[in-house]
Parts: structure tokens; sequence; C-alpha cells
């Protein structure tokens, strides 16, 4: 295979993380809509993710946090957002770029976003949507970090999913 001097994968995922950032901005300036609410997956050791301490100790690698019913001060800017959610009853302001995001995923319409995280050449971008299992009832806790994987394209209808395990899309569609 030919080398790759344009650099699609990185054009790509760039391309992707400004639609988190435009639905980011949508809900910042109107708040959400109808079914929408977010996932949004990060590493939280990457560079310039700004979390408090606790949560770092919690997730060593990867945390998944949701934007839904109790969210405060959500500012987006052009390479990380701002937002701040509570644990454990406590305000925890966070701070993530863009590019320490993994996965996004809107559950109120079934769309989702898989990147690949700076530096980590092993993990597919784009690859197929998450369906969360069990999802918080509140924002109170930490929610568990999703593992994203591909589901068998044969299956006739869904069916619901074990706890962690991820589907794709195709599979909710109306054959």
């Amino acid at each position: 295979m030919a080398k790759d001097f344009i650099g699609y994968q990185a054009l790509t995922d760039s391309a992707l993380r400004g639609v988190v950032r435009d639905a980011l901005r949508r809900i910042e300036k109107s708040g959400l809509i109808g079914a929408h609410h977010f996932y949004l997956t990060f590493k939280t050791h990457a560079e310039g993710v700004d979390i408090p301490d606790f949560l770092k100790e919690q997730y060593p690698d990867e945390m998944t946090i949701i934007i839904q019913h109790q969210y405060w001060a959500l500012k987006v800017k052009e390479d990380y957002f701002e937002v701040t959610l509570t644990f454990k009853k406590l305000p925890a302001p966070l701070h993530i770029p863009f590019a320490a995001l993994t996965a996004f995923f809107d559950p109120g319409v079934q769309f989702g976003l898989q990147f690949r995280a700076e530096g980590d050449a092993a993990r597919p971008a784009t690859g197929p949507v998450m369906v969360p299992t069990n999802p918080p009832e509140a924002e109170t806790e930490a929610p568990e970090p999703m593992a994203v994987k591909p589901a068998p394209a044969e299956k006739p209808a869904p069916e619901k999913p074990a706890p962690g395990e991820v589907v794709s899309l195709d599979s909710f569609r109306k054959k």
C-alpha cells in the first residue's frame, strides 16, 4: 500500500471532531432540545485535559461523561470545551480538548462517532456507533467508560445488548 502523504486519517478525525464541536456549540446557545443528549469519551491523561484528581484516579485511562440534565457553564472554544458536572454531589469543572476525545454518541438520535486519540495508532477512527447500556440516571456519579466494537451484521433484529456491548447503527435500521 502506498504511503499517505496527505494524512487523510488526521483530516477525517479533525473534520469529525468539528461535528462534535458544532453540536456542543448549538447546545451552548440554545440548550438540549428533544431527546438529544451526549456521551463524550475522552483520554483522562491526554495533553490539556483538566479534571479533578479523584476522577483521574478513578479513571486512569478513559472516561465517559454525559451532558443531559445537569450540566453548567458549557463553554465551547475552537480546540476544547469546558463544562461543570456533579460527581458525588460536588460540582467539578472539566476542561477537555477535542483532541482528547475518543468517542461521541447521541442516543436520542442513535448517532455516534469514534476517533483515534492523538498518538493512538492502534484504534481505528470513525468506527461503529456506540449504544450505551445501563445509562446512569443522573449526573451525580461518574459513568463507566464504554468499550467500542462492531456487532455482527447478520442480526435480523436488534436484541438488547449485553452490558458494555456496542452494536452498529445498521442493526437498528429497518430493512
